[in-house]
């Protein structure tokens, strides 16, 4: 399956959401409202592409991008390709500023997020609104309609967990490294470790290992662990076998450690946006470039 990255924005103002109709597109898709944003160009970090699509679509220039989230979805516009939605949220002072609308769109609305019909909404858009648009304990709904920070729970129960590994040489001079986030993106805590020689599969493994023995080590119970190795996300799932009997003893280690969590979620990310954790192993890296005569 193809996978494409796209950036969203939740732009609020007071208690609504700056919504779009679509003029133009695939048939389904015309008529629809979804959220600001669009595809990533190649090379294209995901914030400078959101600015790019705010600034053509909607006119718009803004400086405060808060990143929120990122999950993966399957629509029904598109079934043959996994989007990579990675979803910021901005706040604008009043909804009285001017909004030009690009091309592909004839219209606009701030609707309050009760007030959505969610069968006006591209797929896109009903997932991401409704995550927020859900009753729970982090009362999603009303961070933004309040204009507070989305998704803030407690840091003392729930993280996401960055990790990398790498190796030069491949085998050759390796390291992992993990960086800890609570839910509005702050760093709790990083770390990582020079391996010495190994693959980078085995380096991927111990980065994954050491962010979990952190995170226990500092009692947080709920991790969502993101990386950029697809074997090892779907090994550790359960979707591969490993057939690599060096990875056997690092795989063990961190079955070992699952239990002592309430709940641990893997989840592949494009490597453009593990770039904190991939930083750690290159320094790591770097410390030790003497090490091998």
């Amino acid at each position: 399956m193809k996978q494409r990255i796209v950036v969203q924005a939740i732009v609020r103002s007071e208690d609504k959401v700056l919504l779009l109709r679509r003029a133009q597109g695939r048939p389904g898709l015309i008529g629809k409202l979804e959220l600001p944003g669009g595809t990533l160009e190649d090379g294209e970090q995901p914030d400078d592409g959101l600015r790019r699509h705010l600034r053509n679509n909607c006119g718009l220039t803004v400086d405060n991008l808060i990143l929120s989230d990122v999950m993966t979805m399957s629509s029904r516009e598109e079934s043959d390709i996994q989007h990579v939605l990675v979803i910021f949220v901005c706040s604008l002072e009043t909804t009285d500023m001017p909004i030009f609308l690009g091309t592909s769109y004839d219209e606009y609305k701030w609707l309050n997020v009760k007030d959505i019909v969610s069968s006006e909404l591209r797929d896109s858009a009903q997932a991401i609104l409704g995550i927020y648009n859900q009753p729970s304990d982090d009362n999603r709904e009303s961070d933004i309609n309040r204009g507070t920070d989305v998704k803030k729970t407690s840091v003392a129960s729930k993280v996401i967990i960055y990790s990398d590994g790498g190796s030069r040489g491949n085998p050759g001079p390796s390291a992992g490294a993990f960086v800890i986030m609570n839910q509005n993106r702050d760093v709790l805590d990083e770390g990582g470790e020079y391996l010495g020689i190994t693959t980078n599969n085995q380096a991927e493994y111990h980065g994954v290992r050491l962010g979990l023995e952190r995170a226990l080590k500092l009692g947080y119970q709920e991790v969502e662990y993101r990386l950029d190795s697809m074997l090892v996300v779907n090994q550790l799932k359960g979707n591969y076998t490993i057939k690599n009997r060096e990875l056997w003893p690092i795989n063990e280690r961190i079955r070992e450690l699952l239990p002592s969590f309430k709940s641990v979620k893997f989840i592949h990310v494009p490597r453009e946006l593990n770039h904190v954790a991939d930083a750690l192993v290159n320094k790591l890296l770097d410390e030790h470039q003497n090490d091998r005569n």
